[in-house]
């Protein structure tokens, strides 16, 4: 009798280590949802993109086959299933004009426990004049120090240029609309930096704009603008930047473009206009 109890736990005991599932059946995954920000005009389509990401423990990797669902406005407006690399797409047409914030939640999914993300549709009438700011030209200079920074990630502590925030908050009270651009290297997360990127803006208390994360590749801000050019964004042409690259990107097109804080003697791109620093930047318009 004894040698039978034995065996029927042993037996047991390998089908839990075999199969540890079976022991968790009924515990759902931790995940988290990126969202990255849209654009488009008013009755016209929008893509929304997520991501949905495991937070398991130490792993962090993508989700596929898991349903998520669009809300606007508290109403679920679109469904979309998330492929092998976990993203999803949604398409949304809003008719009211603004800056509307949007949610991606999980849907009915019993793998995956709830999450939710959320990011900013931009519903603008393309006859709007838009500003194109490049992230780092309102950003200070870090502060010199012997201890080298840890990873290569979007550094959210780093303080705002103090007159950035007033001088744009004027240029897009009544005006301008405005897309922050950042670029990220290979290896980092798109997804992840905009939600970053989003925060700091918000924290600092920046105008709420379009977050637009591209390749840290010289060619994708121009191709990005001819790509809104060809969909009919045609008052995308006044860009404030801080590096040569991004300057250089408008003033191969003919663009106005400003360069902001004034770099040093040789570094200013040929018909490309200076400004000392942003206080300078609206006579300059």
């Amino acid at each position: 009798m004894m040698s039978h109890t034995r065996r029927a736990c042993f037996s047991l005991f390998l089908l839990i280590v075999a199969s540890p599932g079976l022991l968790f059946a009924a515990e759902k995954s931790s995940a988290a949802i990126l969202v990255r920000d849209a654009l488009t005009a008013p009755g016209q389509p929008a893509t929304v993109e997520a991501k949905l990401i495991s937070k398991r423990l130490m792993l962090i990797a993508a989700l596929g086959g898991e349903p998520l669902e669009l809300v606007v406005d508290g109403k679920v407006v679109a469904t979309a299933l998330t492929g092998g690399d976990g993203r999803a797409f949604f398409t949304y047409t809003p008719k009211a004009q603004g800056l509307a914030p949007v949610h991606v939640r999980i849907g009915n999914s019993p793998r995956v426990d709830q999450a939710e993300g959320q990011a900013n549709l931009a519903v603008w009438e393309k006859r709007q004049a838009i500003l194109v700011v490049e992230l780092s030209s309102l950003i200070e200079d870090p502060l010199p120090s012997r201890v080298p920074p840890i990873g290569i990630g979007f550094e959210s502590e780093r303080k705002p240029i103090a007159e950035a925030v007033y001088e744009l908050g004027k240029l897009t009270q009544f005006y301008y609309k405005v897309v922050y651009v950042m670029h990220v290297p290979v290896g980092i997360d798109g997804f992840q930096r905009s939600a970053e990127v989003r925060d700091w803006l918000k924290r600092h208390k920046f105008p709420p704009g379009y977050v637009l994360v591209l390749p840290a590749d010289t060619n994708a801000l121009g191709a990005k603008i001819d790509e809104f050019h060809a969909a009919g964004w045609r008052t995308v042409k006044v860009g404030v930047g801080r590096s040569k690259a991004f300057v250089e990107s408008f003033v191969q097109r003919r663009l106005d473009v400003i360069m902001v804080p004034e770099p040093s003697k040789g570094e200013v791109p040929r018909k490309a206009k200076v400004a000392k620093d942003w206080k300078d930047v609206r006579k300059k318009l």
